[in-house]
């Protein structure tokens, strides 16, 4: 596996970290602010530096790169396989008319299934069901290992954009499947979030849109606990995610509130939350997020036969808030467990997508340290 990696802001030029080399048809990642994506130079820019590069865009609330955490960028990873492949499908959930389901199906589909060790997913974040998207994809695949992420707007909420070799746009849902008799893959998640305050039962719900809790409305009791706060949502509910408990997993998921429906008094969450589930406020502090992430990147090379080579890492933009100043220590904490080899590439998400520890159905996950190690 051969690596290039290039960093810039807007009106700079571009700054190599690390060693400049001679790629062959590299798959390009290119994470970075949305309104530096939305630059009609962009796209010709990154092609005449990788001409016969695959390019998967993505926007992001922050590009992890190194061992740093950038904001107001646009970061790339190139990487060319040397002993192993990887395909590229796009699928577009206006397709679907909107069916998060379809669309993780459809986009699935179009991959060659024989021998599909490996999936990673970049989707678009703004409206898309994460958790109906997950299903549709695992399955159609359900051997295949999916991890990836939702697109980011930083806390803005506005849009998010992705594509494959073509300028970003709306509503794309970017898949890349890895072969080969070498390529390795693994992964973990961990969050590092606690519960706090009584559990309260979801009376009334429709896929990720959250009506009434204890058979009141939802956002006046959100509201109840934020207090000023508030006056600040949907940001402000980034820092407050809610724990959830439902009959269809065995295993807590957290859920983090995208939009708010002020006149059908309703939170519209990343994902879905059932209707009898249970949901508990949480909270955390910096030192949790940061071992947080330690003990995802063990649990990530537990049980590798290879040393991974590319470390792919989608964060939670609440963590992100949460970190502010100290937001590098969650980066540094995953690369003193991974080595100073290990190439490492990501983003800030509004949603992460893998299984569960000691799963192999992927699922959507909100405020969670997602790591991937790819080898081969």
């Amino acid at each position: 596996m051969k690596t290039v990696q290039l960093q810039k802001r807007a009106g700079e030029e571009w700054q190599f970290i690390g060693k400049n080399q001679r790629l062959i048809e590299p798959l390009v990642l290119i994470f970075g602010n949305r309104f530096l994506l939305e630059d009609s130079y962009l796209y010709n820019d990154i092609r005449n530096l990788f001409p016969d590069g695959n390019l998967v865009f993505g926007s992001s609330c922050g590009e992890l790169i190194a061992s740093s955490v950038n904001d107001e960028h646009i970061t790339i990873t190139a990487i060319e396989f040397e002993r192993s492949h990887y395909e590229i499908q796009r699928y577009n959930i206006k397709e679907a008319n909107g069916d998060s389901e379809k669309a993780g199906r459809e986009a699935v589909k179009k991959l060659t299934q024989e021998q599909l060790k490996h999936i990673f997913v970049i989707s678009e974040g703004s409206f898309v069901n994460g958790s109906d998207l997950t299903k549709g994809m695992q399955e159609y695949a359900p051997k295949a290992l999916i991890t990836g992420g939702l697109c980011g707007d930083d806390a803005r909420f506005e849009k998010t954009l992705a594509s494959y070799n073509e300028p970003p746009k709306e509503g794309e849902i970017i898949v890349i499947g890895f072969y080969g008799d070498t390529f390795e893959a693994s992964f973990s998640i961990y969050g590092g979030w606690i519960p706090f305050g009584p559990e309260r039962l979801v009376t009334k719900s429709e896929g990720n849109i959250l009506y009434e809790i204890d058979g009141k409305p939802a956002l006046d009791l959100y509201k109840t606990y934020l207090g000023e706060k508030a006056k600040e949502l949907p940001g402000s509910a980034l820092i407050y995610p809610l724990n959830v408990k439902s009959k269809e997993n065995n295993q807590s998921f957290v859920r983090t509130i995208l939009n708010i429906d002020e006149d059908k008094n309703a939170m519209i969450l990343a994902g879905d939350v059932p209707t009898n589930s249970t949901v508990q406020l949480m909270m955390t502090n910096m030192d949790s997020i940061a071992s947080a992430s330690e003990t995802a990147a063990l649990r990530a090379m537990e049980g590798r036969i290879s040393s991974p080579q590319l470390a792919l890492l989608i964060s939670c933009i609440g963590r992100k808030l949460v970190l502010d100043q100290r937001i590098e220590e969650e980066i540094e904490e995953v690369r003193d467990v991974i080595g100073n080899e290990t190439i490492i590439s990501g983003m800030y998400s509004y949603g992460e997508i893998a299984p569960f520890y000691g799963e192999r159905s992927c699922k959507l996950h909100n405020q969670t340290m997602t790591i991937t190690l790819i080898s081969e």
